[in-house]
């Protein structure tokens, strides 16, 4: 039986050029890691920005075209705003002329009236200070004051005229209503005038 002889460590041997830096005691040695480069600098690594973007970066500033945009917007709402005060006045100018108008017109209508009763009134009051200086019957004081009653062209009959005479006072009074229109509005305005006159002896 023959004796295997130790195998040599030569040069060129796997074994010792692969476990060579491990058999040699000074394992510390040993960089798995990927060598650095030559003349790479870690202080420079250090100062690089970070991987992510900060905050601040991430805002867009508005460019030419946006604000040209935006001010587009703001420029039309001022218009329609504009445009909505005009609409919103004119409205207000109507209706603030068709009250004066409407205004007028029951003017028109109603202050005639008015004017006719006092009139009448002042009339009457005449009527009997002449009634009682003339000694006018009562029939010619009715007659009287119905002819100023046609004059003011006023809506009532010669029976609602009431004439009290005596030789100490003359007292007359009547009642009438005059219907006025107003558009769609109806009313009836209802005047009652009198006038009294006393004897000096």
């Amino acid at each position: 039986m023959c004796l295997l002889r130790p195998a040599r460590h030569r040069a060129g041997d796997l074994r010792s050029g692969l476990l060579g830096p491990f058999l040699s005691g000074n394992i510390s040695r040993a960089n798995f890691s990927t060598l650095p480069r030559a003349g790479a600098s870690f202080s420079k690594s250090r100062n690089h920005a970070p991987t992510f973007p900060a905050a601040d970066t991430l805002r867009h500033e508005p460019t030419g075209e946006n604000l040209v945009h935006l001010e587009g917007i703001r420029e039309r709402r001022a218009t329609a705003h504009r445009r909505f005060e005009r609409g919103e006045g004119k409205l207000k100018a109507v209706i603030y002329l068709a009250i004066f108008l409407l205004m007028i017109y029951s003017a028109v209508k109603i202050v005639p009236i008015y004017v006719s009763n006092y009139q009448l009134s002042d009339k009457m009051q005449e009527q009997a200070r002449f009634a009682v200086v003339n000694r006018y019957t009562e029939e010619q004081i009715r007659d009287n004051v119905f002819k100023v009653v046609q004059e003011l062209e006023i809506p009532a009959k010669r029976d609602v005229i009431k004439v009290f005479n005596t030789n100490a006072v003359v007292k007359i009074s009547m009642e009438y209503t005059v219907p006025v229109d107003l558009f769609f509005y109806h009313t009836d305005l209802h005047f009652s005038p009198a006038s009294e006159n006393k004897a000096l002896f």
